[in-house]
C-alpha cells in the first residue's frame, strides 16, 4: 500500500490532542510508560524529532530497531517511532504475541513508495527476457515488505547502508548481475566502491517500463532501480564547494544515499551509524558539514558542542514523513493501547512475511 493509499484510509487524530500543551502530553506519556513497564516498547529512529526521541527506549536505524523489537520478548506493544516500512520490518521479525503500531500512518517513505510489487514483477519479467537467469535481486531495507518478499522468493536478500558492500559482493558469488532496488544512489555508490565502472551500470525506469543503457547490454553488471531519497538527493556539489570556500579545514561527511558526484567529493561517506561514530571520534574544535537528515544533524550539533557541526545544505528541511510523528500522535497511540482499543496496528500478510524473512535472514547470515 502506497503512502497516498494509507493517508486516504488513516483515522484522523482527535481534536482534543491538538489542544493539549506540551507539559500535559509529556506527563501522560510518562504515566503510561510507567503503567505498562516492560510490556511497552518504544523504538525511535535517529531521524525522529527530539520531542519524540526523549521517550524512546532505544534509538537506532530501521533494521537495528526491528531486531531489538524482536529480541524484546517481554514487550507486548511496540510503538514504532519511524516510518511505515520500518514498522513492517518490526512486524515481520517479531512473534505473534507482539503487536506493532505506527503513531501516524502518514509516516511513510517516498523512496520505498518508488517501487511497488506490480512494477517490480513487470520489471523482473522484462529483465529476465533480456538477461535470462543471470540476475540476483537485492533490496535496501528502505523498501516495502512486498519488495523484501520478492527478493526472498527469488534468491535475493536485503541490504543496509552499512553492509551493502558485503551483500553486493555476496550477490556476485551467486549470479553474474545484480538488480538493486529501490535506491539507485546507494546501489551505484556501492558498486563503484567494489570497482565496477559506471559504464557497466544500467537504470531501470519503472515509469517508462524500460532499461536505460547505451551500448551492449551484455556489458551490464548492475541494474539500478530509478529510485532515490528525497532528502539525500538534495545535497549537491555546489553545497560542498560553498562549504570548502567558507571553511578552510572543513570535513565533509555524507550518507551513501547521496548522489555519486557528492559522495566522490566528500571526505567521508557512510551509514547513519558511521556518521554518528565518526563525529564521536572527531577531535575537538574540528568543523563538520553533514549530508544527512536535519533532525539528526541538529542533534549531533547539540551533542558535540566542542565541534562545529552543521548541515551540508543550510537550506535543508527535515524529512517530511519522518516528521509526521509528534508528541500528540505518540500520546494518541499510547492512550489507545491503554483503553484497549489500539489504532494504527501494522500487520504484514503472513505469506509476504514468510518470504521477506528469507531475504532478511540471508543478509543477517552474511553480516
Amino acid at each position: 500500500m502506497s503512502i497516498l493509499e494509507v493517508m486516504n484510509e488513516t483515522i484522523q487524530i482527535p481534536d482534543h490532542y491538538k489542544n493539549m500543551n506540551i507539559e500535559e502530553m509529556e506527563a501522560r506519556i510518562r504515566e503510561i510508560k510507567a503503567k505498562f513497564g516492560t510490556r511497552l516498547y518504544i523504538p525511535g529512529h535517529h531521524y525522529q524529532k527530539d520531542e519524540v526521541i526523549q521517550f524512546a527506549d532505544d534509538t537506532g536505524d530501521s533494521l537495528k530497531l526491528a531486531q531489538l523489537s524482536a529480541n524484546n520478548t517481554q514487550a507486548e506493544f511496540i510503538v514504532f517511532c519511524g516510518v511505515h516500512f520500518m514498522a513492517e520490518t518490526a512486524d515481520i521479525l517479531t512473534n505473534e504475541n507482539q503487536k506493532v503500531f505506527l503513531p501516524d500512518m502518514r509516516a511513510g517513505c517516498s523512496m520505498a513508495d518508488m517501487a511497488n510489487i506490480e512494477q517490480t514483477n513487470l520489471a523482473w519479467t522484462k529483465l529476465q527476457h533480456i538477461f535470462g537467469d543471470t540476475l540476483l535481486p537485492l533490496t535496501y531495507v528502505n523498501s516495502t515488505a512486498e519488495i523484501k518478499a520478492f527478493c526472498g522468493r527469488n534468491g535475493g536478500a536485503t541490504v543496509t547502508s552499512s553492509n551493502a558492500k558485503n551483500m553486493v559482493e555476496w550477490a556476485f558469488t551467486k549470479k553474474e548481475r545484480v538488480f538493486f532496488l529501490p535506491d539507485q544512489h546507494l546501489g551505484r555508490n556501492t558498486a563503484c566502491e567494489l570497482g565496477i565502472s559506471l559504464e557497466n551500470m544500467a537504470i531501470w525506469d519503472p515509469e517508462l517500463e524500460e532499461l536505460q543503457f547505451e551500448g551492449d547490454v551484455n556489458n551490464i553488471k548492475v541494474v539500478l532501480w530509478k529510485g532515490y531519497c528525497s532528502v539525500h538527493e538534495k545535497f549537491t556539489v555546489e553545497n560542498i564547494e560553498e562549504m570548502r570556500n567558507q571553511y578552510k579545514d572543513i570535513n565533509i561527511i555524507v550518507h551513501p544515499e547521496c548522489t555519486h558526484d557528492v559522495v566522490q567529493l566528500a571526505d567521508f561517506a557512510g551509514s547513519t551509524n558511521y556518521i554518528i561514530d565518526k563525529l564521536q571520534e572527531a577531535d575537538p574544535d574540528t568543523v563538520w558539514a553533514v549530508g544527512t537528515e536535519m533532525n539528526l544533524v541538529k542533534r549531533l550539533a547539540q551533542i558535540h558542542a566542542d565541534k562545529k557541526v552543521m548541515s551540508l545544505n543550510p537550506n535543508m528541511c527535515p524529512c517530511l514523513t519522518m516528521n509526521r510523528i509528534d508528541l500528540a500522535h505518540l500520546l494518541w497511540s499510547l492512550e489507545s493501547i491503554e483503553k484497549g482499543n489500539p489504532i494504527n496496528q501494522i500487520i504484514v500478510n503472513k505469506d509476504v512475511a514468510k518470504d521477506a524473512v528469507k531475504a532478511v535472514d540471508r543478509m543477517l547470515h552474511r553480516s
